[in-house]
C-alpha cells in the first residue's frame, strides 16, 4: 500500500507531465496535449515505482522495455524523459522542430526508444516480439510495458497480438489501455465500456484488471497485481479523461491534435498548480544477468547443389536457413502457417527453441520480427509473397524504426500456376523497393539462393528475398559468389546485338530465348539481375553501351515498380548513380499486363508474354529497327 507521501509525489509528477506536454506542444504550435494528459497518472506511477530501466545504459539486457503504442502521445513520453533527467527542459521545448530528436511521434533517434510508433495498432504486436525474446531466448525477468490508446484497439493487429501473447503465455507482457473515450473525431467505438474491453481480453486468455485511471492507489495495486501473475499476459484497462486536470479541455471533443494558444496555456498551467521541476531516480534492474546462450556457433556450411539439377529456390532457402542457424545462434525464424511450403519447417525441426509459429497473422509475424531484433536477434520471417502485403504498414514502420529484419516471400508471380491471381504476388518487388533503405533480392537458382540467404543475416535494414515455387535448373556452381548490389553476366560476346535482363523464373526463359536467337544468328547478352535493389548500375550501363542501347527487361511482375523500373532508374539523372554515357536507350519492358487466371506455369508465362517466345520477339523487334543517332 502506497503511503500518503508517495501518493503526493506521484500526483505532483503527473501534474508536471501534463504541464510539460502542454508547454512543449504550445511552443511547437501542434501536437497532442490532451492525449498526453489522460495517461499521466498511469505513467507517473510506472516511472516512479515499477519500471526497471537503466537510462545510462539503454542496451542493458536486463532493462524493462516500454513501448508507447499511442505514439501521438509523444509529448508525454518526452516529459517522462525530462523527469528522468535524460533530456533538458530546453530540449523538451524543441518538440517537432527541424533537427530535434523529439519528433512528432517517437523514433529510435532517441536511445531510449526501441521502435517507431504512431501508426496505431503496432505497439502491442511489437511488444509480443520483445516479450518472446525475453521469455524464450534471453530468459531474463524483464517486463514489457505497452501503453495503448482505446481507439487503436479497433485495429485487427491488436487482437492478433492478444491471441499470440496468450498462445505463448507471455506473462512478462503488460498492456495498459488508456480508455479516455474520445478519438480524433468523437467517441470511440466502446466509449467508457471497460467491461467490454475486459471481456474481450479474458476471452483471449489474458488477465484483465479494470481501474479508475486517475486513482493513484488503484494504479499502484493494478501494476503490483500484473507483476504477480506468472502464467498469462495482463491488460490494465484504465478509465481516464482526455485533457484531465483542465476544465476547458477535460472530456471535451474537438481537441484531438490541437495545441493550446499561449493565453490558454498559461491558464491551464495555473489550473494544474504551476510549473514544477521534479527529477526522479528511475529504478535500475535489480538483476544483472546475461541472456541465455542459444547455441554455440559452428562454421557455416551452406548446402550445395549440382549444376543441371532442378531445385526450387524456396527449397534452397529452407536448406540455407538450417545451415545459417548452426553458424549463427542469434538467427530466429518465424512463419505464417505455410512453413511446409516456404521450407522454414526445416529450421523449426532443427532449432525448435528459435522458431515461432505466427499462424495466419502476417501483421503479427512482421511485428514480432521487429520486436525480436530490438533484443539483437536476427529474425527471418516467411510467408507467401502475396500475403506479406497484408503487413506492409509494419514493413514501412520497421524502416522508420531502423529495424533489421529479413522477409522472405515465396510463390510469387504467374509462374505459381493453377492457384490463380489471389496467390500470385505481382506487386511485391515494387512494394519492397519503395521501402527506405531496403534490399530486394530475387535469386534464380539454388546455389545463388543459399549464398544470398547467408548475406541477408548481417545486412542492415529491411531485406526482402523473393523465392519461386517451381523447381528450376541449377545454373551456377556452388563456388560462385553473389555480392548484394551485383549481377551476373551469363551470356556475352563482342557481337551482342541486345541485352536481356531478368531475374528469378524469367532468367531461365531468357536463357532459352538466347539459345534460340543464337541459332538464328542473333547474339544476345543475358544479365541475371538477382539484386533488384541495389541494382548493378555499372554492368547495366556497360551492356547498354555494348549493345547499342537495346535492352529487354523481363519479369514475372506487374510493369510498375519492379525489375523494369529498377533498370530504368539505373539511367535516371541522380547524384547517387553514375552518369550514363552511351547510345540512346531502346528499352522494352516485358511484364504481366493483364489479370492472370489459372493454368500451368508454362501456359501462364506464355499468356503473360514473359516467356522465351516473347523475349525472342522483343529482341527481334529491336535488332530489325534502324538505330537512331
Amino acid at each position: 500500500m502506497a503511503t500518503q507521501e508517495q501518493l503526493h509525489q506521484w500526483h505532483e509528477l503527473a501534474q508536471q507531465l501534463r504541464i510539460d506536454s502542454i508547454r512543449a506542444t504550445t511552443v511547437a504550435g501542434s501536437g497532442h496535449p490532451t492525449s498526453s494528459m489522460s495517461p499521466a497518472d498511469l505513467m507517473a506511477v510506472l516511472l516512479s515505482k515499477y519500471l526497471r530501466y537503466d537510462f545510462d545504459n539503454p542496451h542493458n539486457p536486463n532493462n524493462d522495455r516500454f513501448l508507447l503504442s499511442k505514439g501521438h502521445a509523444a509529448p508525454l513520453l518526452y516529459a517522462m524523459y525530462k523527469a528522468a533527467g535524460v533530456i533538458t527542459d530546453e530540449e523538451l521545448l524543441s518538440l517537432r522542430k527541424i533537427g530535434s530528436r523529439l519528433e512528432g511521434h517517437p523514433t529510435p533517434v532517441l536511445p531510449w526508444v526501441d521502435v517507431a510508433t504512431g501508426s496505431l495498432g503496432q505497439g502491442l504486436p511489437i511488444g509480443v516480439g520483445v516479450a518472446l525474446a525475453g521469455k524464450y531466448l534471453d530468459q531474463l525477468p524483464y517486463h514489457v510495458w505497452v501503453l495503448l490508446g482505446d481507439s487503436e484497439t479497433s485495429e485487427g493487429s491488436v487482437w492478433e497480438a492478444f491471441d499470440h501473447a496468450s498462445h505463448y503465455s507471455l506473462d512478462n507482457l503488460i498492456a495498459i489501455i488508456d480508455v479516455n473515450r474520445l478519438g480524433q473525431r468523437g467517441q470511440t467505438e466502446l466509449g467508457w465500456n471497460t467491461q467490454a474491453y475486459s471481456a474481450r481480453a479474458r476471452a483471449f486468455g489474458w488477465q484483465a484488471i479494470e481501474i479508475e485511471g486517475h486513482d493513484l492507489t488503484e494504479i499502484d495495486q493494478a501494476f503490483s497485481a500484473a507483476l504477480s501473475i506468472n502464467d498469462r499476459p495482463t491488460v490494465i484497462i484504465a478509465r481516464t479523461k482526455k485533457g484531465k486536470g483542465v476544465a476547458s479541455l477535460e472530456d471535451l471533443g474537438g481537441w484531438h491534435g490541437k495545441a493550446l494558444q499561449p493565453n490558454a496555456e498559461k491558464e491551464a498551467i495555473a489550473e494544474l498548480g504551476g510549473e514544477r521541476n521534479i527529477r526522479i531516480q528511475v529504478n535500475k534492474p535489480e538483476e544483472q544477468g546475461q541472456p541465455a546462450t542459444t547455441g554455440n556457433p559452428q562454421p557455416l556450411q551452406l548446402p550445395t547443389y549440382n549444376k543441371g539439377a532442378k531445385v526450387a529456390t524456396r527449397r534452397a532457402y529452407g536448406d540455407a536457413l538450417v545451415a545459417l542457424g548452426a553458424a549463427q545462434p542469434d538467427v530466429v525464424v518465424l512463419d505464417a502457417e505455410v512453413s511446409n511450403s516456404t521450407y522454414a519447417e526445416d529450421f523449426a525441426e532443427a532449432y525448435p527453441e528459435r522458431y515461432f509459429e505466427m499462424y495466419i497473422a502476417e501483421q503479427q509475424m512482421i511485428a514480432a520480427a521487429v520486436g525480436l531484433q530490438v533484443r539483437k536477434y536476427k529474425p527471418f520471417a516467411s510467408s507467401f509473397a502475396a500475403f506479406l502485403s497484408r503487413g506492409y504498414d509494419f514493413v514501412r514502420m520497421a524502416a522508420i524504426s531502423r529495424a533489421n529484419i529479413k522477409l522472405v516471400g515465396s510463390h510469387a508471380g504467374v509462374s505459381i500456376g493453377q492457384d490463380g491471381p489471389s496467390q500470385m504476388a505481382l506487386e511485391d518487388l515494387a512494394a519492397f523497393r519503395a521501402v527506405w533503405s531496403s534490399t530486394v533480392l530475387y535469386p534464380s537458382d539454388a546455389n545463388q539462393t543459399a549464398k544470398l540467404v547467408a548475406q541477408m543475416s548481417d545486412r542492415n535494414g529491411v531485406v526482402y528475398l523473393r523465392t519461386t515455387r517451381e523447381s528450376t535448373p541449377v545454373i551456377y556452381g556452388s563456388d560462385e559468389e553473389f555480392s548484394i548490389g551485383g549481377s551476373k553476366v551469363i551470356r556475352s560476346s563482342e557481337r551482342d546485338q541486345a541485352t536481356v535482363i531478368a531475374a528469378g523464373i524469367t532468367l531461365h526463359e531468357a536463357l532459352k530465348a538466347c539459345d534460340r536467337l543464337k541459332n538464328e544468328g542473333i547474339t544476345v547478352r543475358v544479365i541475371d539481375a538477382y539484386s533488384v535493389k541495389p541494382i548493378d548500375v555499372q554492368t547495366i550501363h556497360q551492356a547498354a553501351r555494348d549493345t547499342k542501347g537495346n535492352l529487354v527487361v523481363v519479369e514475372d511482375h506487374w510493369p510498375e515498380g519492379g525489375l523494369g523500373a529498377a533498370v530504368l532508374d539505373a539511367f535516371a539523372d541522380t547524384s547517387s548513380i553514375p552518369t550514363y554515357n552511351g547510345p540512346q536507350l531502346r528499352l522494352i519492358k516485358l511484364a504481366v499486363l493483364d489479370m492472370p487466371g489459372s493454368g500451368t506455369p508454362e501456359e501462364l508465362l506464355h499468356a503473360a508474354k514473359i516467356d522465351a517466345d516473347a523475349i525472342v520477339e522483343a529482341v527481334k523487334s529491336q535488332v530489325r529497327q534502324p538505330v537512331r543517332v
